[in-house]
């Protein structure tokens, strides 16, 4: 199989990791794959994800001490692999993971996806559990010097033929669930190792090997970030996404680094691989981590986030509790003009940026349209202008051109071959531009 194939245009979803934190529950996972089947599917957005922890009974009952609790209770089978809670996940119970929650979001033409954490149990190390399809037991797979400096859950694995045999069999179990999407956590990026080898480069090689075997599609995302620009052939070789930047929350000088990231990154984004900005931290966040909250992000923060991530053609993944969006925060979600930047054909690029301002431009190959957003990095409205020469699209000599501003929908002409806006602090104006 083609991995390539597996995500022709950027991967479009909800992830649980922002709102539920460890705690998300088989009804919640339903509660919003519901909502988006009924309200975003339309527009694209297709992948429901499980994050961290869905394995832990006691996820979230020490959280004033522990994000993760060291040897917590968890879930294993007899070959030492991770299942569904069955308090948290009821339709898991007898063995049946999570075949039933897949078939539910199936059923409503989604697809599913889980976290999981790169590695081998450290507890099935210590009860040295058999590893399946081997004469090995897990600690003998396992790689105690390979650790994970902020989940206390997994060993490295090995890179041995025994080490490839345990992600065959994690990748046939999953594949047997039905799983479309995996987020490997601790696999991009690690805070430990810098001066000495990272066995996550080796594990991403046998995740791949381990998907390729499993026969069924499935999406391979890697985090956390910042991903190394050195190792950019790689993460496309072996993966569909990699996460070019730590946790991205909603603060603005967190949205603001990100443009001097996807400067970096904007010519290794292809078609079935894509530098991935994290999560749209957007609508109600938070009650996982103790205090239900609606993001910090301003309305303007947020077009300059969606606008950013669209024009760079990076994954999209929502943070919040879908039932909870309300209006104006649905509309940011399905303004499909600003999404159709994501599709194959279309190419970002930054052509200027200062601590002030930023412009994009996106040609779209197959269509011919070219789209460009001026952005407000400053804490007061400015007035941003471009040369419509700038573009180097044929707008060379030209006077006038239209704009049709793809959020406000409003429809404006250039003045003197100049492409001139008034944008609020923070905020952006994209202009779909067309000759006269």
């Amino acid at each position: 199989m083609d991995k390539n194939s597996f995500a022709q245009t950027p991967p479009m979803g909800w992830n649980s990791y922002d709102y539920y934190d460890t705690t998300v529950t088989e009804a919640q996972v339903k509660e919003n794959a519901d909502y988006m089947a009924a309200h975003l599917k339309a527009f694209g957005w297709e992948y429901v994800v499980v994050d961290i922890q869905w394995y832990s009974n006691d996820a979230g009952s020490k959280r004033e001490e522990y994000q993760y609790i060291p040897f917590g209770d968890v879930e294993m089978d007899q070959w030492g692999r991770l299942q569904p809670s069955p308090a948290r996940f009821p339709s898991s119970a007898q063995g049946r993971g999570f075949a039933p929650l897949a078939a539910y979001v199936h059923g409503l033409g989604l697809k599913f996806g889980i976290h999981i954490m790169r590695g081998i149990p450290r507890q099935a190390a210590e009860r040295r559990m058999p590893v399946l399809g081997t004469e090995k037991t897990a600690d003998a797979v396992a790689d105690p010097y390979s650790v994970c400096p902020w989940n206390p859950d997994m060993y490295g694995v090995r890179p041995t033929q025994e080490g490839q045999a345990y992600y065959d069999s994690l990748l046939s179990l999953y594949a047997g669930w039905g799983v479309d999407f995996i987020k490997c956590d601790d696999i991009c990026d690690s805070k430990l190792y810098r001066e000495q080898p990272f066995s996550g480069w080796e594990e991403t090689r046998m995740l791949h090997k381990a998907i390729e075997k499993c026969g069924r599609p499935i999406v391979l995302s890697l985090s956390p970030g910042p991903a190394h620009i050195g190792r950019a052939w790689e993460y496309g070789r072996y993966a569909n996404m990699w996460r070019i930047t730590d946790d991205f929350w909603d603060e603005w000088k967190l949205l603001k680094a990100m443009f001097a990231r996807c400067e970096l990154w904007q010519d290794h984004v292809k078609q079935g691989c894509y530098p991935d900005c994290d999560m749209l931290p957007v609508g109600k966040l938070g009650k996982g981590f103790g205090e239900e909250r609606m993001t910090n992000f301003t309305r303007e923060e947020q077009k300059t986030m969606v606008t950013l991530w669209c024009l760079f053609r990076s994954p999209l993944m929502i943070g919040a509790n879908l039932p909870g969006l309300d209006a104006w925060t649905l509309s940011l979600l399905t303004n499909k003009e600003i999404l159709a930047l994501l599709k194959e054909g279309c190419h970002g690029v930054q052509l200027a940026r200062t601590e002030t301002m930023a412009v994009w431009k996106s040609k779209d190959r197959v269509k011919g349209t070219v789209t460009v957003a001026l952005f407000n990095l400053s804490e007061e409205a400015a007035a941003l202008s471009l040369p419509l020469e700038a573009l180097e699209e044929g707008f060379e000599g030209k006077g006038e051109a239209g704009l049709y501003e793809l959020w406000e929908k409003e429809e404006s002409l250039t003045c003197s071959g100049v492409i001139t806006a008034s944008v609020p602090a923070h905020g952006v104006k994209v202009y779909q531009v067309q000759g006269k």
